[in-house]
């Protein structure tokens, strides 16, 4: 075997162990947002948080449903530069799309706004992380 093989089987060898390291730490991880979210208090407060988010919705809803009709009237013409211009926090892998402007938190001073998974109205503060 030659030295070139052999630094490319210990390369090999590196990038599994990586792999390896990487997948434990991220099973890790799972296991204990698991545990935290499964956490009879943190449900309780997950509860309350979506009841005042809804709530909050409902009240911002006459004012902003036409962001809602213009981001409704882009998804069905398939208007992608009208979409361009949306809101662009990471709030979908949570059922929530923000179709407020982008740049809407600190021009208008308002929160992300939308519907949730169910259809309804709800106003939220800050972005979920892309991957979670």
């Amino acid at each position: 075997m030659g030295a070139s093989d052999q630094e490319a089987g210990e390369q090999r060898v590196r990038d599994a162990v990586r792999r390896h390291a990487r997948a434990r730490v991220f099973a890790e991880a799972e296991d204990v947002i698991s545990a935290v979210l499964s956490d009879p208090g943190v449900q309780a407060a997950r509860e309350r948080v979506e009841a005042a988010e809804a709530e909050f919705g409902m009240e911002l809803q006459t004012r902003l449903q036409p962001f809602q009709d213009r981001y409704d009237q882009a998804v069905a013409a398939g208007d992608a530069d009208g979409l361009a211009g949306l809101c662009g926090g990471k709030h979908g892998h949570w059922g929530r799309i923000c179709v407020l402007p982008d740049g809407h938190e600190t021009s208008m001073e308002e929160p992300h706004w939308g519907r949730n998974s169910e259809g309804r109205p709800v106003a939220w503060v800050g972005s979920a992380p892309d991957d979670w």
